[in-house]
């Protein structure tokens, strides 16, 4: 159902389409009406948005995409080591 309420999108087109296809920006009604906003500086603002929010999920993933049963290889060697310790050293 549609009601009668409209809002302002800015819709950002990527230019490389291999990692997103658009990025979509609400903008707030008070921004438009009294804010004194021009349309550069919201742009400059979906921009800047944009930016961090690739920049903080790139540096996000601190491990190296191994394969599972690379994963599973360092799990066992791990517990392995771990019970040796356990049982000889301790």
């Amino acid at each position: 159902m549609v009601k009668g309420v409209s809002r302002r999108v800015i819709v950002i087109k990527s230019p490389d389409r291999h990692l997103f296809e658009e990025a979509i920006f609400i903008v707030k009604e008070e921004a438009l009406r009294g804010g004194g906003v021009t349309g550069d500086e919201i742009i400059k603002q979906a921009q800047e948005v944009a930016d961090n929010y690739v920049r903080y999920h790139i540096k996000k993933r601190r491990l190296p995409r191994l394969p599972a049963p690379a994963f599973a290889a360092f799990g066992a060697a791990a517990t392995a080591l771990a019970w040796v310790l356990a049982l000889y050293v301790l």
